[in-house]
């Protein structure tokens, strides 16, 4: 039994004074105070976000998705992380090039190969007074292995045995085996830290983290209309001193073109997920240019493993080889992506060059659906994100290469949420999807998607079942040398790319456009935006702020 001590807060937990609103589908706030809307939705009266004259601004930012939940151990979706990074802040952090940095522990060790020690940062608090200390870590991790949560995230946190508060700034975390990642798994959004007494008072019903979170981030939930858009302010109090923006507000609007045009006219400072085709209208623009890095991110076709006929390892192969990458990176992607090999990252650890891909042969393509019994071909739906126009133009692309099998792919344009649903309950055939390593190591790469403990909500949206390749997986996380390691995730690499359980595609970079009036703006190569030395200057244009 997983063993989890707590010493110094033990069961008292001060109740949140913070008022909870339960955001609804129906774009209602989550907090009391409401947004003067038109019909369309859109704000109105006179502009109140206008640069303040003593602070860093108030950046508005335009993104293609509306976040799922607040809660770090709840949706496993990047819109989520964008926020949630601002808010909440885990023990250990990558900076812009993937190095672990101390985050709310300055200081750790490895006593022995099961065991960590990490020495808390003294004196924060969470926003809503209560400290932060070895006891909050322990409330934390408890929560996201709780099986009554049945958080997607635990995958992430399943081999922690124990959790030691060994005095109130000293933290003992023992794991069940050697675990190589256990440093970047606490790294990952998950890891963020929630006040204890916001846990206390959701396990009494009386908080719900999903909509009131409660970190000791850079920034605090100001206001969240769902749909429409999500305002985060400056945490006033933060540990590490205030950061210099006033505000952050991330407006949804998922038609790439209307973002750009937001862009031009200065109703966004920051646009993000700009396809390579429309690069040059952010560089021609007087208002900024493109923001370009290399990325973590795997772009792939995904197949319904319990569905006929794509439960046949040999279909999933036949559709694989009448797939032209090739056509699909230069005509799409222009130059901004890589093809992709296999499912881990060349920026990630245990990546392996020597991985045998998936190539393009349509005469193989065609032998193999006819061994399969399909050789007049078959009607298959392929789900895409609707909105997204690269994971679109990909489709269309596939749609029209499989149609030399007799494959007759039908698009169906499908709301991110609706998306997200279908694929973790199997309801689904084909679909067009994305993961991101953001932990930087190939156990979150390749355990999440491929592992048969992790079907559906935690990444393996495939339903794919491996006895060997769950060993290797179990294996590689296990092993301590690095080279081992990567020999490891070769093995998976080079088993899931004969199963096809997905046909991995591209290696994209990560795109947004940012405004010359934007000042301290970093990309990660995870994706999320690290706002914390962010400024937006007093000459910004007006309009629409």
């Amino acid at each position: 039994m997983k063993k989890f001590k707590r010493h110094w807060i033990g069961g008292a937990f001060a109740l949140s004074m913070a008022s909870l609103m339960v955001a609804c589908s129906d774009d209602t706030a989550v907090d009391s105070d409401e947004v003067p809307a038109d019909e369309n939705g859109e704000e109105t009266g006179d502009s109140e976000e206008a640069v303040s004259s003593d602070g860093g601004g108030d950046l508005i930012i335009a993104i293609e998705a509306d976040a799922v939940d607040l809660n770090p151990h709840g949706s496993n979706d990047t819109a989520s992380t964008h926020i949630r990074t601002n808010i909440y802040e885990g023990l250990v952090q990558h900076d812009e090039n993937m190095e672990l940095q101390p985050g709310l522990a300055e200081d750790w060790e490895q006593v022995d190969e099961l065991t960590w020690e990490f020495q808390l940062v003294e004196g924060v608090e969470f926003t809503d007074g209560t400290p932060f200390n070895a006891d909050a870590v322990v409330a934390n991790l408890e929560r996201v292995n709780d099986p009554e949560l049945a958080s997607p995230r635990s995958f992430m946190y399943e081999m922690i045995e124990e959790v030691n508060a060994t005095d109130e700034y000293t933290v003992e975390i023992i794991t069940e085996y050697p675990f190589a990642p256990i440093l970047a798994h606490l790294a990952h959004d998950a890891g963020g830290m929630i006040s204890p007494t916001a846990i206390e008072d959701e396990a009494n019903g009386e908080h719900n983290i999903d909509v009131d979170p409660v970190g000791t981030g850079p920034f605090v939930l100001d206001n969240w209309v769902q749909g429409n858009e999500i305002v985060l302010t400056r945490n006033e109090d933060y540990w590490r001193g205030p950061v210099p923006l006033d505000s952050a507000t991330y407006r949804v609007v998922d038609e790439q073109l209307t973002r750009i045009g937001m862009f031009d006219t200065g109703e966004a400072h920051i646009v993000n997920s700009i396809e390579p085709a429309n690069v040059g209208q952010i560089e021609n623009s007087d208002s900024g240019d493109v923001s370009a890095v290399e990325s973590l991110r795997l772009d792939y076709l995904g197949f319904n493993t319990t569905v006929e006929p794509l439960d046949d390892p040999d279909v999933r192969l036949a559709i694989s080889k009448a797939i032209n990458k090739n056509e699909i990176v230069e005509g799409i992607f222009q130059g901004y992506g890589v093809e992709a090999i296999g499912p881990v990252s060349p920026m990630a650890f245990g990546f392996s060059e020597d991985v045998d891909p998936v190539d393009y042969n349509l005469e193989e393509a065609e032998q193999l659906l006819a061994d399969a019994g399909y050789e007049d071909g078959f009607s298959v739906e392929l789900m895409v994100q609707s909105g997204n126009t690269i994971n679109t133009q990909m489709a269309e692309v596939i749609q029209d290469q499989l149609s030399q099998l007799n494959i007759d792919v039908s698009l169906q344009q499908t709301e991110w949420g609706a998306l997200l649903d279908a694929t973790d309950e199997a309801n689904y055939e084909m679909v067009m999807l994305g993961w991101t390593t953001v932990t930087g190591d190939a156990d979150y790469g390749t355990h999440a998607l491929f592992h048969s403990d992790n079907h559906g909500p935690p990444g393996n949206n495939t339903f794919y079942t491996n006895e060997d390749v769950d060993q290797l997986l179990d294996d590689a996380r296990r092993e301590t040398d690095d080279e081992a390691r990567v020999e490891l995730y070769r093995q998976v690499a080079e088993t899931v790319n004969e199963e096809v359980p997905l046909f991995p595609i591209v290696h994209d970079q990560f795109r947004a456009g940012v405004s010359s009036d934007v000042e301290g703006f970093i990309q990660l190569p995870h994706g999320v935006f690290d706002l914390r030395e962010t400024t937006v200057s007093s000459d910004a244009a007006d309009g629409g702020y």
